[in-house]
């Protein structure tokens, strides 16, 4: 009877024990994360007892911290991009609507020639088709980007499409000197994908190089295992690692003034609409040849292909 008493007493001295060694390591859990919270300290928590479910729940404490950490991260970050993008199509659209507004002042005060009269109204012409291509592609983007906004899935022959959208181009590479080295495979290349905004994925990228290819251009269209591989390379040798970084961003423009007729919205567009057709837009720098890669999913008979957002 007593050594069934003592084991009793000893088994709950232990478990006293235990208890107050197991609140001591919660109150100094508590006080980590009370000044972790405050920005007192950085050190995550840490657990001196061991006990698998008190070091698993502290573990889980710390993945939540830097959940937060990296919410609050992307939300700085998604701010400054929103506070530089309104700050560049406000710069956008004030040039064109002052550059109208200054010459439409000419046309009502000023005693002109009516030469000087038809060369005034080409202008505002010209400024008001660039405000209207900027508001154009303004919408178009926060339209792909909506939830709501469904791309239309089918089989595309990609060989095909691309044939017909380089010969639209003809006129424009020539204007420019430029001769394209194009490779298309013989045999027909099909993808999933949405005719519509592949062509305005192809014809963007197409328009970026037109405006700022030097020397020799290079299109290549080629099968992959489970991806069909659209390759533009040409001379870039005014880019940097950063910029290639930043192609993709709203209203980035390698022009630092502004002063070019695109908008900067072009590859954003593009890019856009490739994550939307579960296909990849990516960009390279090697030496001074800048490399841009679309990638689509290819089209397989029978293959339960996902539906685009």
């Amino acid at each position: 009877m007593f050594i069934l008493t003592l084991i009793s007493v000893t088994a709950a001295a232990l478990l006293l024990a235990h208890l107050l060694v197991l609140r001591r390591e919660l109150g100094r859990m508590t006080g980590q994360l009370r000044r972790y919270n405050e920005r007192t300290t950085g050190k995550k928590l840490e657990v001196n007892l061991f006990d698998k479910r008190l070091e698993s729940l502290a573990g889980q404490i710390n993945r939540q911290s830097d959940l937060v950490v990296e919410a609050e991260a992307n939300r700085r970050r998604t701010e400054n991009e929103l506070r530089q993008a309104i700050s560049n199509m406000s710069h956008d659209i004030r040039t064109p609507l002052t550059s109208i507004f200054g010459y439409i002042q000419l046309l009502e005060v000023e005693p002109i020639t009516p030469e000087e009269k038809r060369e005034y109204l080409d202008v505002v012409k010209n400024r008001t088709k660039r405000l209207q291509a900027l508001l154009n592609d303004f919408f178009e983007l926060s339209l792909i980007e909506s939830a709501d906004h469904q791309l239309k899935t089918e089989r595309i022959v990609m060989t095909v499409l691309l044939s017909d959208t380089l010969v639209g181009f003809y006129d424009s590479f020539n204007e420019r000197g430029l001769t394209p080295d194009i490779r298309l495979p013989k045999e027909p290349v099909a993808v999933y994908a949405d005719e519509s905004a592949v062509r305005r994925v192809v014809e963007n990228l197409l328009i970026n190089t037109l405006k700022h290819a030097t020397g020799q251009v290079s299109i290549c269209f080629k099968r992959r295992e489970t991806t069909a591989e659209l390759r533009i390379v040409n001379e870039a040798r005014d880019l940097s690692d950063m910029d290639v970084r930043l192609l993709f961003d709203r209203f980035y423009t390698v022009d630092r003034t502004r002063s070019g007729q695109g908008s900067g919205l072009g590859l954003s567009i593009a890019k856009s609409l490739m994550n939307k057709m579960n296909g990849t837009l990516t960009a390279e720098l090697h030496g001074d040849n800048l490399t841009m890669i679309c990638c689509w999913p290819l089209w397989s008979p029978g293959e339960a292909h996902p539906h685009y957002r």
